[in-house]
């Protein structure tokens, strides 16, 4: 069983690829070609899953960081007769700056130990489990280094140093020095392709030092906001751009499987899998946070996924594949035991046959706030987006699972029907851009049909509030979305009405938000659940767009509280305070971003009117 707490790992990507590492420079979790691929190292799922750490032989303690505008990890161990720094990487290719940053990534990870001061032993242990821990390699020992061999994987471990080859494991000590440097590499393949190699010195030092100037250029070409939490604002983009798949310019929820949102629960889902709304919601966070050059790319990708399922009268589907595909068949991995025994790990995601109708209005409403980053659509571009326009004024009246993908019965959502409101909206701003211009009037009469719709049948008096669905008295914390979107004003009676119950009565005794109240089983599932980040976000977001910035600081802070050293967020906090939930995870970063900006702009607002 693992136990490290989610909140001790760092995410390392190449935009292709992630990997995790422990606060004590395990990594405990590592999948190639593809952020969906099946693991190299998993022991962040069970102790027998593989890892590959380099810490000292001695007792230590230990300061970390990323690289400076990067994601490259710097870990320094200290010890009683000296210290060094580990930096840990992902490589990019060679030579790649700005927006084609991971265009060649290698396969590569790279783990370069920097003598500081005096000397300290070093012990290695190097621990392959392919494919999620059922393949234990044949190692063999080659000039160099390590190979390996085992199912559909070949890895080649670059070791300067002398390792003892054990049973499908190796590992050994060395001496590093003040002012010595000794790397490691672990280079990936697959049979039928350019295998693996050996790298020298001169290459991995290369390597890693090209790598840390392309997320700077990165960086620098695309992160100028400088309100309030600037820095953690550019980590959060940072973060959304390490969970980007540079080959489609898709998007990953997150960079695991199956954290759970409770321990020992079995709400334990693979997010390594690129949500329509997600992956927009993204978007819409780096118009912020780092200035969205890849939307064409990203656009592009999903009106290639989706392809002719909305002009066959399909639903859009919710979710892909980071290259497009659509069949994510969810199943169970018994022989891991889950994180803190957090059972089942799953792979795949069922969620792909849902229904969920709010994917139209957050896929436009993406496209409208980027439509000044976007060229000219290109003609199926175009009538992609015109089709997800008229399937939302079609299906808008359907009951669908939501935005939080209820296992349980369908329901009038009221979020999926404002988002199908957004839609429309979002399409009468791109009507002349699309060619639609004969669709306006049908799509204004949809809008306030929904509208009044929502008002009258989505209001209970009895919650005082906006509730989940209709004829519920229920409240649902993506109802603060309602003035986000620009469906009601923030400052609109029954709205902030709404904003108040949820503070009052959704949230944990810390103020953090709950999505809804999971007791009753409304969900479909056995078991509750963390308080959720985003949601929190959401709150502090409504708030500022209220014009009631020191309430949502306040709800901001409480938020942050959680964020780890290194400016990380899973998906939820548990009652003790640990983070709970596939890590890191996309929607918290965007959270962040959106509220930052949000509180930024009240702020400005504000001081505007005591001048």
């Amino acid at each position: 069983m693992s136990s490290t707490p989610i909140a001790d790992h760092a995410l390392l990507s190449d935009c292709h690829s992630a990997g995790l590492v422990t606060r004590d420079r395990s990594v405990d979790w590592l999948c190639f070609p593809r952020f969906d691929s099946p693991s190299v190292f998993a022991r962040l799922l069970d102790e027998a899953a593989g890892y590959w750490s380099l810490r000292p032989v001695a007792d230590f303690e230990t300061t970390r960081r990323y690289s400076d505008k990067t994601m490259v990890l710097e870990t320094t161990f200290t010890t009683a007769t000296g210290s060094v720094t580990l930096v840990d990487a992902l490589a990019m290719g060679a030579n790649e700056r700005g927006h084609d940053i991971g265009g060649g990534a290698p396969s590569l990870l790279i783990r370069r130990i920097e003598g500081m001061a005096g000397q300290v032993e070093i012990q290695v242990e190097y621990v392959p489990r392919t494919e999620y821990g059922l393949i234990h390699p044949l190692l063999s020992r080659t000039e160099g280094g390590v190979a390996g061999r085992g199912g559909a994987d070949l890895t080649m471990l670059t070791s300067p140093v002398e390792l003892v080859l054990g049973t499908g494991s190796a590992s050994g000590r060395f001496i590093v020095s003040a002012g010595e440097e000794v790397a490691f590499g672990l280079h990936y393949g697959q049979p039928g392709r350019e295998p693996p190699r050996v790298w020298s010195q001169d290459e991995l030092a290369r390597r890693l030092d090209d790598t840390i100037s392309a997320w700077r250029s990165w960086s620098e070409l695309h992160q100028s906001y400088e309100g309030p939490w600037h820095e953690l604002v550019h980590t959060s983009g940072r973060v959304l751009q390490a969970l980007t798949y540079y080959p489609t310019g898709s998007i990953v929820a997150a960079a695991t499987t199956s954290l759970p949102e409770a321990v020992a629960g079995n709400r334990n889902w693979d997010y390594r899998y690129s949500w329509v709304r997600d992956a927009c919601l993204t978007m819409d966070a780096l118009w912020v946070a780092a200035c969205p050059d890849e939307a064409e790319k990203f656009f592009a990708y999903l009106s290639t996924a989706a392809a002719t399922s909305l002009g066959r009268g399909a639903d859009l589907q919710i979710m892909f594949g980071v290259g497009g595909e659509r069949d994510l068949s969810e199943r169970e991995l018994p022989h891991l035991a889950g994180w803190k025994n957090s059972a089942p790990v799953r792979v795949g995601n069922g969620a792909w046959t849902q229904r969920q109708v709010d994917v139209y209005g957050e896929l436009l409403a993406a496209v409208y706030r980027l439509r000044n980053q976007i060229g000219e659509f290109d003609s199926a571009t175009r009538d992609f987006l015109v089709a997800v326009a008229n399937t939302a004024a079609r299906r808008w009246r359907e009951k669908d699972q939501g935005i939080w993908e209820i296992r349980g019965p369908e329901q009038d959502f009221l979020y999926s029907k404002v988002m199908c409101w957004v839609a429309l909206d979002r399409a009468l701003g791109l009507a002349d851009k699309l060619g639609a211009s004969d669709q306006a009037i049908h799509w204004k009469q949809t809008m306030d049909e929904i509208h009044e719709t929502v008002i009258t049948s989505g209001w209970s008096d009895k919650a005082g509030a906006f509730t989940q669905y209709f004829g519920s008295d229920d409240l649902d914390a993506s109802n603060l979305m309602m003035p986000i979107v620009g469906f009601l004003p923030a400052r609109d009676p029954r709205m902030l009405a709404t904003v108040d119950a949820i503070e009052d009565r959704l949230t944990d005794e810390r103020g953090l938000v709950y999505r809804y109240d999971t007791h009753g089983g409304v969900d479909g599932l056995e078991g509750k659940e963390g308080s959720f980040v985003l949601c929190t976000f959401w709150l502090a977001q409504a708030l500022a767009l209220a014009d009631q910035p020191e309430r949502a600081r306040a709800v901001f802070e409480r938020a942050i509280a959680y964020i780890n050293d290194l400016g990380l967020l899973a998906e939820e906090v548990d009652d003790s305070g640990e983070l709970l939930g596939n890590f890191p995870q996309a929607f918290s970063h965007i959270g962040l971003v959106n509220a930052a900006w949000a509180i930024s702009e009240a702020e400005t607002r504000q001081a505007a009117t005591r001048r």
